[in-house]
């Protein structure tokens, strides 16, 4: 993957701070707990029990610009390219984009807005503050226990979690609540499915935003197939649990995944990531 040029300044670097919490664990910190359950196959007990020992969480002030180090420069230049992408989307639509409040970088645990995060949750979009929350370790994770290694897998991953920023925006995140939360049909999945086709719609236009600066091949776009497939429920429940039970979806399957990715890959389109409408996900 082909990475450089200037970054969009939006990093919060918390790396080293350690993380501050007083109060209840609230209800974002179930979601959270659900979140690293489903999708990492944490026991949600591990991770209620880090909320519940930190409390709800204190809000956090990390370092903000373009950090100085290689991994967290390249987080701020592909996220930059991504708000660059969706704001140029926007416009086409006659409508303003505006960008996370952060993409925040920190060690093991810190404050959000939707309680204690941490990092064995994995990488996650926190509504309540329209922050991005990161520990750059997962990296590592995605390579070895997920077998999607690469910066183009990490680069979906980033694009992936904007892409719920997008959906805040527009709505589709109050939509999916409304829908239920569970199951292959929950409007939990088609969430999901959704901004997994909006990563997709990134990496088609990533080149025409940065003037080259920042582009996929044929190569890159495979990489971030197999991360989609890695993170798949079916994939995950089997490894977890040695069954698959779609009653308790949340993201979509493997398939589904790859498959709505290459969909927003080819198309370029948001409006052919409509996976609310969809009859067949």
């Amino acid at each position: 993957m082909r990475w450089g040029g200037k970054g969009g300044g939006n990093i919060e670097d918390r790396r080293g701070m350690g993380a501050v919490g007083v109060g209840g664990i609230g209800v974002g910190g179930v979601v959270l707990a659900l979140l690293g359950y489903f999708v990492f196959g944490i026991d949600p007990s591990t991770t209620l029990g880090v909320v519940g020992g930190g409390q709800q969480a204190q809000q956090q002030e990390g370092v903000r610009g373009t950090p100085a180090d290689e991994a967290g420069r390249f987080v701020d230049v592909v996220s930059g390219n991504v708000d660059a992408v969706w704001t140029e989307m926007f416009r086409r639509s006659g409508e303003t984009y505006r960008r996370p409040d952060a993409i925040v970088l920190y060690d093991r645990a810190t404050g959000t807005g939707c309680g204690m995060g941490q990092s064995a949750m994995g990488p996650f979009y926190c509504p309540a503050d329209r922050k991005v929350y990161l520990d750059l370790s997962f990296w590592q994770e995605l390579e070895t226990k997920f077998g999607a290694g690469g910066e183009a897998a990490r680069a979906y991953v980033i694009a992936h979690e904007i892409g719920h920023h997008v959906q805040n925006l527009t709505g589709a995140s109050d939509q999916a609540r409304r829908m239920g939360a569970k199951g292959a049909e929950s409007g939990s999945v088609r969430l999901e499915l959704q901004a997994d086709c909006y990563a997709g719609v990134w990496a088609a236009h990533a080149a025409t935003a940065s003037n080259g600066e920042v582009a996929l091949d044929p190569r890159d776009i495979e990489d971030g197939l197999r991360a989609a497939s890695a993170v798949g429920d079916d994939t995950l429940q089997r490894r977890s649990q040695g069954q698959v039970m779609p009653d308790a979806f949340t993201h979509g399957s493997s398939e589904q995944r790859m498959r709505w990715f290459r969909k927003g890959v080819q198309t370029g389109d948001p409006a052919a990531c409509d996976t609310f409408s969809a009859r067949n996900l």
